[in-house]
């Protein structure tokens, strides 16, 4: 038998030769398939581009192609990367960071499809029997009718009686959403003012819009009579009238009673997908409570009335759900054999990926960044696919230092079931167990997209690139920590899986808050210090950001620039925004044209008219300090802040902010830069340069060293000590040993997760943590420490 090898076997490669998607310059790398390779670089050196924007994105498109196109007009279309050729691709599955849907009615067992098992178990299993799965479901009310219905029979149509019903589990008086809401009327209007003189107080609602014409021309109520001196009905008419056609200058619409157009407009979405001025508003209008019918659980009295072996659908949903496996791995029934086998393994995956402390009933829009990922991962764990690209973004978020190892072991097992897995990382624990490391870089933005290194980890310690310098880098221990000035009480604290915390938070210094994932770090402090007045919260949450929105208007720093141009031409503001007056006709202020093709991918083009700098000829006549408009937009912010900080162009409102820009490590970032092409580390420390402007005591920062470079976590520390030696409270939640060392004061939650956490386990300095390892955290601190290098005397 000959032992040639097959021609078949000799695909062990995917191929990249220029890319050039954002910021890459032409790059080209070989990966080996069936191995586990981690791309490295500072944040914004290309990392993404290479893996998400071509490689990821190629296959996807690829795939999408195999459909018909009468399938394809339903989907996605997807622009071919902006490379010359790929080879060697696989199937890739993206397993990112984006938050779970923010949707009210989507839970971690709906997102995971262990509801909809559980709900076949239920209708075959639970007793008493109420009827198949869907009464066993929040999200389907019970319904029945009877009424003519015309068939036809033997040539003629006949009229029969028809009755129905559906048995849904949905409780009928939350709706299936587990809590009833309360409003606050003083809130919603000031009952000493009319309708024209602006009584309602609702974001929005102004009475020179829109609204104003639909609620002053309804007809319904006086618009000038003071809301207090409505009588019984026009009160009613006002807040609470059914949807109704009118006419309105001509015009028909349909009017609405502002409770029920706030619960459509702004109820039915999470509170963590609220605008901030719709959250405020919400806060202060509506109390939320636990529906008293369902005490919460979503689903009517029959859903609760079936059990199995005492327990129900609700008290399952509500379980944590290591104890759920544990439940139904007791359970034995050869009826529904392949149903429990695949509910065992779901759940035995939750457990093993480190989020057993979950519960099925939790929302899916309360989840964290990595938490979300982590819950993403879990359908492909028991994956019998071989030979599929697996795409990871860090998947080191929001893990601390003892679950990085299972998540290293989680990644070696979908590779050595013959898949390759691509991570992009900055943790060192995570690259270290990589086959193939890619370094991008020199730097970022303009000064990155290149490869610097290629090849195992050993050489890329060795390699002198940045990443490579600083691979090995430990914070160490400070030798003298500053005084609390006083402190936060906390009290009580119960929420989630709290056990009624009481915990001071000392003032004037560094906090650090710590535990392993789901010990109860977020919920002590976002649900007891973060409401509290002088309260800066920079959480995790996704900038909102169209391609329109850049760096300039997300910080405000445009305003102070369009007005200084403005004054110094003696013409309009608006004229400097290519969003506003200014705008190019032909693009409308985009700087590209785009040309739908149905279902093919869509075509962008520079535009002629612009040339792709988004402004009209005429505005770019107009210049500040030697420079037009746009040639300011294309600066980065390194050289503007320069530019304005001294002489002609000098505006200390915008230099400020470029000032702030700039500490927080985005001095290559450009003015104008579209926010849909910033990382997710570069829009996070654009959202706390944004915030640290505003006036507050106290800042509270959620995992500020999200998508950070090891070389960049020593810059973020001196950004916090400054905001520390600036007269600030500075409390951040975190996992990175770094930020650990360098806190004045340390307070860590534990033991464990869930019903295992919720305690605080150690308060005290670093050091004294170190010195006692009394916790996981302070084994894991103790081993990073002694691996720093020695102070120099």
């Amino acid at each position: 038998m000959s032992s040639a090898r097959h021609t078949a076997d000799s695909h062990d490669l995917i191929r990249v030769q220029g890319a050039r998607e954002n910021n890459l310059k032409d790059v080209s790398v070989e990966l080996p398939k069936r191995r586990l390779t981690a791309f490295t670089g500072v944040s914004g050196s290309g990392k993404s581009s290479l893996v998400f924007a071509t490689i990821a994105a190629e296959s996807q498109r690829m795939i999408n192609e195999t459909y018909s196109t009468f399938v394809q007009g339903f989907m996605p279309t997807l622009a071919r990367p902006d490379v010359d050729h790929l080879e060697g691709l696989t199937t890739a599955i993206i397993v990112d960071q984006e938050r779970m849907g923010a949707n009210i009615r989507s839970t971690v067992g709906t997102a995971t499809d262990v509801n909809a098992m559980l709900r076949i178990l239920f209708s075959r299993l639970g007793e008493p029997h109420i009827g198949g799965a869907k009464a066993f479901s929040f999200n389907v009310a019970s319904i029945s009718g009877a009424g003519a219905v015309t068939v036809t029979k033997h040539g003629e149509e006949v009229k029969e009686r028809r009755e129905f019903s559906i048995q849904g589990g949905m409780c009928p008086r939350c709706e299936g959403t587990g809590n009833v809401t309360d409003f606050d009327y003083t809130a919603i209007y000031d009952e000493e003012k009319s309708l024209r003189e602006g009584a309602l107080t609702i974001p929005g609602y102004s009475m020179e819009g829109w609204y104003g014409r639909i609620f002053m021309g309804s007809g319904f109520f006086d618009p000038d009579k003071p809301i207090k001196r409505y009588t019984k009905k026009e009160r009613a008419d006002l807040l609470f009238k059914e949807p109704t056609k009118i006419k309105v200058d001509g015009i028909n619409i349909t009017y609405e009673g502002v409770i029920p157009r706030i619960q459509k407009s702004m109820l039915s979405k999470d509170r963590e997908a609220m605008q901030p001025h719709i959250r405020a508003f919400v806060d202060r209008a509506v109390t939320f409570a636990p529906c008293p019918d369902c005490d919460g659980t979503r689903l009517n009295e029959a859903a609760r009335s079936s059990k199995i072996r005492g327990i129900s659908i609700a008290d399952a949903c509500r379980m944590q759900i290591s104890d759920l496996a544990q439940w139904v791995a007791g359970l034995d029934e050869p009826s529904v054999a392949p149903l429990l086998q695949g509910l065992r393994e779901t759940l035995d995956s939750f457990v093993e990926i480190g989020l057993g402390y979950l519960s099925l009933d939790r929302p899916a829009g309360t989840l964290s960044g990595g938490e979300a990922q982590r819950t993403k991962m879990i359908r492909h764990l028991g994956s019998s696919l071989t030979d599929v690209t697996y795409v990871f973004d860090e998947p080191s978020i929001g893990l601390h230092p003892h679950d990085i190892q299972r998540m290293n072991t989680l990644l070696q097992r979908l590779r050595d079931k013959g898949n390759t897995v691509l991570v992009v990382e900055h943790k060192p624990e995570m690259i270290a167990v990589a086959d193939h490391v890619v370094d991008l870089g020199p730097g970022a933005g303009t000064g990155g997209g290149e490869v610097v290194y290629e090849g195992t980890v050993e050489g890329l310690r060795s390699s002198g690139t940045l990443t490579g310098r600083h691979l090995d880098d430990r914070a160490r221990l400070k030798e003298e920590v500053r005084t609390p000035t006083g402190a936060l009480e906390i009290r009580g604290a119960s929420a989630n899986n709290l056990r009624d915390v009481d915990v001071d938070v000392p003032t004037g210094v560094l906090v650090a808050v710590t535990g392993v994932a789901g010990s109860g770090k977020s919920s002590l402090i976002h649900g007891s210090l973060a409401r509290t007045d002088g309260v800066v919260v920079i959480d995790q949450a996704a900038i909102k950001g169209s391609r329109r929105s850049n760096p300039a208007t997300y910080t405000g720093l445009l305003e102070p620039i369009r007005k200084a141009f403005a004054k110094a031409n003696g013409v309009k503001p608006a004229l400097f925004s290519p969003n506003s007056e200014g705008a190019c006709p032909t693009c409308n202020g985009a700087g590209v044209v785009y040309l739908d093709l149905a279902m093919m991918a869509g075509v962008a083009t520079t535009c002629d008219e612009c040339e792709g700098r988004r402004f009209q000829a005429s505005v770019l006549e107009y210049t500040f300090g030697g420079k037009d408009i746009a040639e300011v937009l294309a600066m980065p912010v390194a050289e503007a802040e320069d530019f304005f900080a001294e002489g002609e162009a000098r505006i200390p409102a915008a230099h400020k902010i470029l000032v702030r820009l700039e500490d927080v490590g985005l001095g290559y970032v450009t003015l104008g830069q579209p926010l849909t092409t910033l990382s997710g580390g570069e829009r996070q420390r654009l959202k706390l340069a944004a915030q640290m402007g505003e006036k507050g005591e106290v800042y509270i920062l959620d995992e500020p060293t999200t998508g950070l470079h090891l070389a960049d976590v020593e810059n973020l520390l001196g950004l916090l000590d400054r905001l520390v030696d600036g007269g600030r409270s500075v409390v951040v939640i975190e996992h990175h040993q770094a930020v650990m060392a360098h806190a004045d004061w340390i307070i860590d939650l534990g033991p464990g997760a869930g019903h295992d956490g919720g305690r605080v386990v150690f308060e005290g300095t670093p050091a004294e943590l170190v010195a006692s390892r009394s916790t996981l955290t302070g084994q894991h601190l103790a081993e990073y420490v002694a691996a720093a290098p020695v102070a120099q005397a």
